[in-house]
């Protein structure tokens, strides 16, 4: 009898459903994995060739969503190894710095050169996918997560919209039942395969489950690993100055 009624209210004269589009599925998924309000997180790199690990690094993010491009502005300090601590990295709109205490100097860098193994600049900076690229839903395909569980996911073909992102393109498969993140491929401008990372073990997070490890495969030798893990989420207050060029000199932790 439920069934009926509800059949008979779907084709009532003015209802109609209609699917998210895929900039939708998208922008729920950035939603997933990065808070809506301001943050820190410990990102801990990991570099792994044949399986052995060879390095790793420490970093701390504090990540903010700026009001008017929707976009975050992220502020990156290196904790680990000792020869790094202090060092920063400023992500605000397409510009890209890194400041060096023993230098005293800052330079402007690029999202796409690696930081440690397969992991690059762009790749620990916040970022809402949503903003930057395009979205086409390429249809729904059964994967394997990165727990090795097989998952119905939304397969979306993503087109950058502005040149200085860190890739040209991406796919990415969003489950169906929650809009998690599953698994990206990233592309050069060439349509080389770059990279394909896996999101997993999702922990509940300032309010929402969120992906705390990241597995990062080289698009050449898949011998090649990256572990991305982030832990010690925080809701802070993240003020304007930190976020500015001429203010790395004098940032302070506390």
């Amino acid at each position: 009898m439920k069934s009926l009624f509800f059949l008979l209210f779907m084709l009532a004269p003015g209802w109609a459903w209609s699917a998210p589009s895929a900039d939708e599925i998208l922008a729920a998924s950035d939603t997933i994995r990065n808070p809506g309000r301001p943050f820190s997180v410990t990102v801990t790199l990991t570099e792994y060739q044949a399986g052995k690990q060879i390095d790793t690094s420490t970093l701390v993010s504090y990540a903010r969503k700026q009001e008017q491009s929707g976009q975050f502005a992220s502020l990156i300090r290196f904790v680990l190894p000792a020869r790094d601590a202090g060092k920063l990295m400023l992500k605000n709109g397409n510009d890209m710095w890194f400041y060096d205490p023993v230098a005293k100097a800052s330079v402007r860098l690029s999202p796409q050169q690696r930081l440690l193994g397969q992991a690059s600049n762009g790749d620990v900076a916040t970022v809402n996918f949503a903003k930057d690229y395009k979205a086409t839903l390429v249809g729904d395909e059964d994967i394997q997560d990165g727990e090795r569980h097989t998952r119905k996911a939304h397969k979306l073909a993503l087109t950058a919209v502005t040149p200085d992102v860190t890739y040209a393109s991406i796919e990415m498969w969003i489950d169906v039942e929650n809009n998690r993140p599953l698994k990206s491929r990233f592309f050069a401008e060439s349509s080389r395969l770059l990279k394909t990372a896996y999101y997993r073990r999702f922990q509940a997070q300032l309010g929402a489950e969120r992906p705390t490890e990241t597995v990062i495969i080289d698009g050449l030798n898949p011998q090649s690993v990256t572990l991305m893990r982030f832990s010690d989420y925080k809701a802070r207050v993240i003020p304007d100055t930190w976020l500015q060029r001429d203010y790395l000199p004098r940032f302070q932790p506390d």
